[in-house]
């Protein structure tokens, strides 16, 4: 890992070994269901200082996280250039015919030339179409089984080949099928995108991005709004405590300082000030965290596909 300007875990910077560029460790996420909040939590964070932004077709709202951007880029003398752009694949699209109409539709949406990093959003293959959530008269959801993960990364690996995108990757994924997609990969994984928190700190994925050197990039890290959650924790409550940082910040420099990458979402320009304005803490208040014992998954989408922080829509 490199600091790019300072010291301080906001400018933390990591390199992709399988792509081009360098992922910035502190991102933002764009799962706002709200467009004109997305408008405006994508410009705050901006303003703050995020550089990376965590998109997907299945958010909604690409549209208008590229407006927000794009408006940004005009009036405030921020380069494409300082910016790294994330966006996923829906499981609908993984037929391999499809994987570049879908992203040349996110590419558009986004108002961008280039994506830094494209993401398998789940391993689950769903029917091909336009709804997004494919079910039967059961309400049982309708899977492709025409189709494997490693045909749906072939067509992923000719995006990087084509100079459409730096990188790819996967997202919601367990070990064994990131082993499995890694030794097949001609173009290896750059980052795998999964929820991780001290409640669910994934240690064996991320021993194994760390031998391979796959980004490991966390979502939820603070819990999601779980209540009671990471962010009542005892433990994280008297380490914000004694070092004068909110719990939020603890659980972000924690995440950053283990090693991996990590998503915040804020929808007010105050947290996501919070969010932006983390720094290390001590190694003792490290090991502390290391040592909660509590273990919760949040989000079962790696049984399913389905992802559960998303909101249904009518």
């Amino acid at each position: 890992m490199t600091f790019d300007r300072s010291s301080e875990l906001r400018f933390e910077t990591i390199p992709l070994n399988f792509g081009s560029g360098k992922i910035p460790s502190l991102g933002f996420g764009t799962l706002i269901p709200d467009a004109t909040e997305t408008r405006r939590a994508t410009r705050s964070a901006l303003e703050v200082g995020f550089r990376h932004f965590d998109c997907a077709e299945r958010y909604g709202n690409e549209r208008e996280v590229g407006e927000a951007l794009q408006a940004k880029l005009k009036a405030d003398g921020i380069t494409r250039e300082d910016l790294f752009i994330t966006t996923k694949l829906w499981n609908t699209n993984h037929r391999p015919e499809r994987v570049e109409r879908a992203f040349e539709a996110s590419r558009n949406r986004l108002g961008i030339s280039f994506i830094d990093l494209y993401l398998v959003h789940t391993p689950f293959a769903f029917r091909p179409g336009d709804d997004y959530d494919p079910r039967d008269e059961h309400g049982n959801i309708l899977y492709d089984e025409g189709v494997s993960l490693i045909d749906t990364w072939r067509a992923m690996e000719s995006l990087v080949d084509d100079g459409k995108c730096g990188a790819i990757g996967l997202s919601d994924i367990r070990l064994q099928e990131l082993v499995r997609i890694y030794n097949s990969a001609r173009i290896k994984p750059a980052v795998v995108q999964v929820e991780s928190h001290p409640y669910f700190p994934q240690a064996e994925l991320l021993e194994f991005c760390k031998q391979k050197g796959i980004v490991f990039l966390a979502f939820a890290p603070l819990g999601h709004g779980t209540r009671p959650g990471p962010l009542d924790d005892p433990a994280i409550l008297a380490i914000a405590k004694e070092v004068n940082q909110t719990p939020a910040q603890i659980l972000l420099a924690w995440a950053i300082q283990r090693g991996t990458a990590v998503l915040t979402t804020a929808k007010t320009p105050a947290r996501a000030q919070e969010n932006f304005n983390i720094r290390a803490i001590p190694k003792t208040a490290f090991d502390k965290i290391n040592q909660i014992q509590t273990r919760q998954r949040l989000n079962a989408v790696v049984e399913t596909g389905i992802p559960g922080f998303i909101p249904k829509r009518s």
